[in-house]
């Protein structure tokens, strides 16, 4: 019976693992294919040139990776070191998570203000020779969320010292029509069009959240699980110390 359950134990751990190991396959690959196709695109801060779309996801990849690759050896090879070791990665995630998240609702206002800034920041790069990357973000984004500058349009005055524009931020995109009339142009800024959009699907966001939540917690649980019953399992298959006897000399 204890058998049986250890088995079922095992290779649940297994392709619970195996899906989560393919699952960062995937976004590892995604990551490089966006690095290598799109790699003009860059990120938006200038204070953290490094955090591109490419990169988080990649990143991402590759730790979801090394934990089912961890879980999934573990679990095949009954190795109570591994599947410690998977335990261990997924509670410090998951901490980490929980840490990131009471510290952001903690300094929601701050980090708004210094995100507004930053992007603020980046906006004079815009025009300048090595910076492509950043002028193709800011022209996808603005094209597709029909939004102009951070706060509002009137951003780009400051950050070209100018009254014009980036032609994307016009509602009809040809040469040179962000240097027409302001009714011509997106008014809103790109970054209460973001608030919008998660305000909108906070509860499909809330969803997801609660959903990577439960694989972890499960992950966790299936592994300590299976490491508890190895353990007594291993501690039953030791041999029993058989006891020595000692002939007593009689002293004559």
């Amino acid at each position: 019976m204890a058998r049986g359950c250890l088995c079922c134990v095992k290779y649940m751990l297994f392709l619970f693992n195996l899906l989560f190991w393919l699952g960062g396959c995937g976004l590892l690959g995604v990551g490089v294919w966006l690095s290598v196709s799109q790699g003009s695109f860059a990120t938006l801060s200038p204070t953290f040139p490094s955090i591109s779309a490419a990169n988080l996801i990649i990143t991402l990849g590759s730790v979801i990776m090394i934990t089912g690759f961890l879980g999934c050896l573990g679990a095949i090879k009954e190795h109570k070191c591994l599947l410690l070791s998977f335990f261990i990665t997924l509670l410090v995630i998951l901490l980490a998570e929980l840490i990131l998240l009471i510290l952001f609702f903690v300094y929601t206002e701050r980090v708004s203000e210094n995100a507004k800034w930053d992007l603020k920041e980046g906006l004079a790069l815009y025009s300048t020779d090595n910076n492509a990357g950043l002028h193709n973000a800011w022209d996808t984004i603005q094209s597709e969320w029909h939004c102009c500058g951070v706060n509002e349009y009137t951003d780009w005055h400051a950050a070209l010292q100018d009254k014009v524009v980036p032609d994307r931020c016009c509602q009809d995109i040809y040469l040179g029509c962000g240097r027409n009339a302001t009714n011509q142009i997106w008014t809103r800024g790109c970054y209460h069009k973001v608030e919008e959009w998660l305000d909108d699907n906070k509860h499909l966001l809330g969803t997801i959240a609660m959903c990577v939540l439960v694989i972890q917690l499960l992950g966790m649980a299936f592994s300590m699980t299976l490491y508890q019953q190895i353990h007594r399992a291993g501690k039953k298959l030791e041999p029993i110390p058989q006891p020595t006897t000692t002939i007593g000399l009689q002293a004559l």
